[in-house]
């Protein structure tokens, strides 16, 4: 058996259908069907069987799948442990970042890590999701959380904090009397969907979005107010704090990856140059940055 056919199965053992595995993977549906007949004709054993809810296992691809990721495992602290020896650094690292801050905020940090490690090639995927990083869905995770998983080691990075916002006129017309107190609904994020529910539990939306450069263009539009980072809202001049940040709103930004990853040079340096970009942004992160008007 191929190792890269292993890998395959895994992708739909854990995904449940042929085309999110060949999502995950980055290839076409009919790649990931056509390995997984070829690898059960090898066999000779039915590895997956089609249900209405998508794909399950058959008794010899459980079996499969233990081994697979035993392997897995194993290559995964392989790797750890020869890219802590290498005098070399370079190779692909697979960094993991939400959107609305990997497209804003910590793209001039990618960059200017980019500039200094030219022979390290820096692949950013966005998603709000879990991210696997034992299943090797990235290498590193940036994420906004109090509780990191256990699993996982990390360094914390700094506060991220929010706020209510909305666009000047808007803020200036309620602060008249001209317009009524109005809410954006939002589903962009666990955070900022509980946060509007208690903050307006009658939820009487005119407008719900599920991104959070929606609710940016929402409240520019006038639409309402709502939550967002600060180093979003306090970042656009259109946009005006309709209540200041709280601690209950705050959250931990963590650098998190798999522990046979921690010797691994071109991690390490990762982690420390974000660190340092971090720190020199504080204040913009924590809310507590000057706003011009």
């Amino acid at each position: 058996m191929q190792w890269d056919d292993a890998r395959i199965f895994l992708a739909v053992a854990r995904e449940g259908t042929f085309s999110s595995a060949a999502k995950r993977l980055g290839v076409q549906h009919s790649t990931v069907s056509r390995r997984i007949r070829a690898l059960e004709k090898e066999l000779a054993a039915p590895l997956v069987e089609r249900k209405p809810s998508g794909y399950v296992l058959t008794e010899a691809g459980e079996e499969l799948k233990i081994s697979a990721t035993r392997i897995e495992n194993e290559l995964l602290s392989f790797e750890g442990t020869v890219g802590g020896q290498t005098d070399e650094i370079a190779g692909e690292l697979r960094v993991t970042a939400i959107a609305n801050m990997a497209s804003t905020v910590l793209m001039p940090f990618f960059a200017r890590f980019s500039a200094a490690h030219p022979k390290i090639k820096l692949n950013i995927q966005v998603t709000n999701d879990s991210v696997r990083l034992s299943e090797r869905d990235a290498d590193v995770a940036i994420r906004q959380t109090n509780n990191p998983l256990e699993t996982l080691i990390g360094t914390r990075l700094t506060t991220v904090a929010s706020a209510v916002y909305g666009s000047r006129d808007y803020c200036a017309a309620f602060k008249s009397g001209q317009v009524k107190e109005k809410w954006i609904g939002v589903d962009c994020c666990e955070y900022h969907r509980n946060w509007t529910k208690q903050s307006r539990p009658q939820a009487d939306h005119e407008l719900y979005v599920d991104e959070t450069s929606l609710t940016l263009a929402a409240m520019k539009e006038g639409l309402g107010v709502g939550f967002l980072p600060c180093f979003l809202g306090d970042s656009d001049p259109e946009l005006t704090r309709f209540h200041e940040p709280e601690k209950q709103h705050e959250l931990g930004l963590w650098l998190l990856y798999h522990r046979d990853l921690r010797n691994t040079k071109r991690v390490a340096l990762f982690r420390e140059h974000m660190q340092r970009e971090i720190k020199e942004a504080t204040t913009l992160f924590e809310g507590t940055a000057d706003i011009v008007g």
